[in-house]
């Protein structure tokens, strides 16, 4: 590569960070750090529309949060200030006007009313609505219909219009993707898109061409449902005169639900009870609030090794990459041309790799947030205790509390009815007499206790096994937990002997 490389995202804040979208940075990302490139974020904002409060910090939150810092943004700076469309709007009128004068642009007058009946009354079929084009262009109020002088007059009356593309006829549009290869277009099926809305802001098409080529952008990766855009923007640079200095493209696979019939959605995600956006998101608009993967206990470094693998892989079966694993790997050749089916069970998969490649030390200050205020501020040494004992068990940073609550509080026993079904006056003693050794014994290591405990059993006439299950549901208040005498070292003596009694009292 010739040029330094610069590759960009460019979201609009009309909402939280869909997967899709944290995979874009990603892939970007990992392109330019490769390559020794930069990566910029630009805010694209000129849909006013659209804008959500609180949109843009969520983007900048959750780029930090995935430690995928940009190297140019509206919050850091740059040599191509300013980062935000709606701040370089004064900059884009001159370009439209440039397409117009060059015959590559058009002026029209149309009013809501009359897009809205060219649409109707040229549809060639019941079911569709007419594109404004080659073959609808002729019959609608632009400056392509209309005189110079009536335009003129128009313009300088301050009649609302905008500017649109005029789309050649009968030419084979070539775009050459790094992911798919060479894709053509007809351009007699591709629609004369609006550059300039009638508020002086350019649309997207406008403004990503133009803002690559000032920013000097040499790589474009975008989602696959950018790909019927692709002839517009191309046409854009060339008749700009920039042709030379086209990004190359890429555009990524979509992220499919589960099953692989569509594209995952939010809906998705509330249906099958995962999220699908990196952190919580609150909507102001809508006054919903959508969980995250942040949220749910999701290590950021687990959850962008998860995305890297949505539609990409190095060739060798291996999975678990560390970040800079990932910038040496990456290659965007090996994305993968079909959509990625998103699985959660593999998702949480990859955070348990990463939980268990964490020492308990390490783990005491992710797993407090996921605490109720109550035990928050546990002793550290304590949570790092049960944090060595249950962390094989747990996938995600709220699992913690789930599988280790009965550390730090008295569990209610779900599950007595296991215990009752078996029980016994025999039985009754010897957790009575248990209970009361713990008291006097001056051992109370684990291993000490479970060999006190297995030869009181064997003098009782008990097998170890029969009382062992229920000494458990007693501890924890179900089937599960840790090795139970590490429960009884942890908890310590008096606690130990307070469930045992509650235990006999309920069974009673």
């Amino acid at each position: 590569m010739n040029k330094k490389v610069r590759v960009r995202f460019a979201p609009s804040p009309t909402g939280g960070l869909h997967l899709g979208g944290v995979r874009t940075v990603l892939y970007n990302y990992l392109f330019a750090r490769k390559h020794g490139g930069d990566f910029v974020l630009r805010i694209e904002d000129t849909d006013q529309t659209r804008f959500v409060p609180g949109a843009e910090e969520y983007i900048y939150d959750c780029l930090e949060w995935c430690g995928l810092s940009p190297d140019e943004s509206p919050l850091k700076g740059g040599p191509f200030v300013p980062y935000k469309q709606s701040e370089r709007k004064s900059g884009y009128k001159k370009y439209a006007e440039q397409l117009v004068a060059a015959g590559h642009a058009y002026y029209a007058f149309d009013t809501p009313e009359e897009l809205e009946h060219m649409r109707n009354a040229y549809r060639v079929d019941a079911h569709s609505t007419a594109q404004y084009d080659k073959n609808t262009r002729t019959k609608m109020r632009n400056s392509l219909t209309l005189s110079a002088e009536e335009t003129k007059t128009l313009i300088e009356n301050g009649t609302p219009h905008v500017v649109r593309i005029k789309v050649p006829e009968n030419q084979t549009i070539v775009c050459n993707d790094m992911i798919r290869g060479v894709t053509q277009f007809d351009s007699n099926l591709v629609d004369d898109k609006v550059l300039l809305k009638a508020d002086g802001m350019p649309t997207y098409h406008l403004a990503v061409v133009v803002d690559d080529y000032l920013m000097k952008i040499t790589h474009a990766f975008r989602g696959e449902e950018w790909l019927p855009s692709a002839p517009v923007h191309m046409l854009l640079w060339d008749y700009l005169g920039w042709k030379d200095e086209m990004p190359q493209w890429a555009h990524l696979p979509l992220i499919l639900k589960p099953d692989g019939n569509g594209k995952l959605s939010k809906r998705d995600g509330e249906r099958l009870g995962f999220p699908v956006f990196a952190m919580k998101w609150h909507d102001p608009i809508k006054n919903e609030t959508t969980s995250g993967f942040r949220e749910m206990g999701f290590l950021p470094e687990a959850f962008i090794n998860m995305l890297a693998m949505l539609g990409w892989n190095d060739g060798t079966g291996t999975e678990i990459f560390s970040l800079q694993e990932l910038v040496e790997k990456f290659s965007i050749e090996r994305v993968h041309k079909g959509g990625a089916k998103f699985d959660f069970e593999k998702a949480k998969w990859f955070n348990h790799q990463y939980i268990q490649n964490k020492s308990a030390a390490e783990l005491v200050p992710l797993v407090r947030p996921y605490m109720p205020e109550a035990h928050a501020g546990a002793d550290s040494s304590l949570l790092e205790q049960v944090i060595g004992l249950i962390k094989d068990r747990c996938s995600l940073l709220k699992d913690f509390w789930v599988q280790g609550s009965f550390f730090f509080e008295t569990p209610v026993i779900t599950e007595l009815q296991a215990v009752k079904d078996k029980w016994s006056d025999t039985k009754k003693v010897f957790f009575e007499q248990f209970a009361a050794a713990l008291k006097t014994t001056t051992d109370f290591n684990h291993a000490a206790l479970e060999q006190m405990f297995g030869t009181m059993a064997t003098e009782a006439g008990l097998k170890k096994g029969d009382v062992m299950l229920p000494l458990r549901i007693m501890l924890v208040g179900g089937k599960f937990g840790p090795g139970v005498f590490n429960i009884v070292e942890v908890i310590g003596c008096d606690e130990a002997c307070k469930r045992i009694a509650l235990a006999i009292d309920a069974l009673a």
